[in-house]
């Protein structure tokens, strides 16, 4: 196994990701919700991601091509749910515990767009296909594992913080994690439309 490649590859991952940066996301989407199922939410979000990671990394090219999607498209359609996530939190829609189930927080938007994004996406794509044999992927692999297990280290003992913040500093939390998603938001669909008018100046 290339020991840099895997480095390269983890490093790049966990920068897109943020473990650090998602906590007050995480926090502020399962805020309400029991330890137990809080607990369930992060294994089954990063569980999630790393699907959607490994089955990019595997056929994402194929699959963006047989659809005929750019990858900025994909870019904006994460923007755009983000969006959406962000006004919840920022109007107080998320914090009503009876509106959310772990497992729908859990897939939207903490598995994707959240962690498994376009960037994490396109990355792992990139990296994929720059790759040369079998030593190379492997360390892909493993450096996607890995970031992965951190993510979920990181979400599985944000509980704690949930306990000194409680109920209003929750509130608080969930606002300012509602703005700063609305900016990731903003970010990804600003991105995707600066690549959809290089691609088309390029092509005339």
């Amino acid at each position: 196994m290339d020991g840099k490649l895997f480095g390269e590859v983890f490093v790049t991952l966990l920068v897109i990701v943020d473990p650090p940066g998602m906590m007050p996301i995480f926090l502020a989407l399962t805020g309400p919700l029991s330890a137990r199922d809080r607990n369930r939410a992060a294994w089954q979000a990063v569980a999630l991601a790393l699907g959607v990671i490994v089955i990019f990394a595997v056929a994402g090219q194929t699959l963006l091509d047989y659809l005929h999607v750019d990858l900025p498209a994909l870019q904006a359609a994460g923007g755009l749910l983000l969006v959406l996530v962000a006004l919840e939190l920022l109007t107080g829609k998320a914090d009503d515990p009876s509106q959310q189930t772990t497992s729908n927080i859990a897939l939207v938007p903490l598995g994707t767009p959240l962690l498994a994004g376009p960037g994490a996406i396109v990355a792992t794509m990139l990296f994929v296909q720059q790759a040369d044999g079998l030593p190379d992927y492997t360390a892909i692999a493993a450096a996607i594992v890995a970031v992965m297990l951190a993510v979920w280290v990181v979400l599985r003992f944000s509980g704690g913080i949930v306990k000194v913040l409680r109920p209003g500093g929750i509130e608080v939390l969930t606002r300012i994690a509602g703005l700063l998603l609305a900016a990731i938001a903003v970010q990804l669909i600003a991105d995707a439309v600066a690549a959809f008018v290089t691609q088309y100046v390029n092509m005339g």
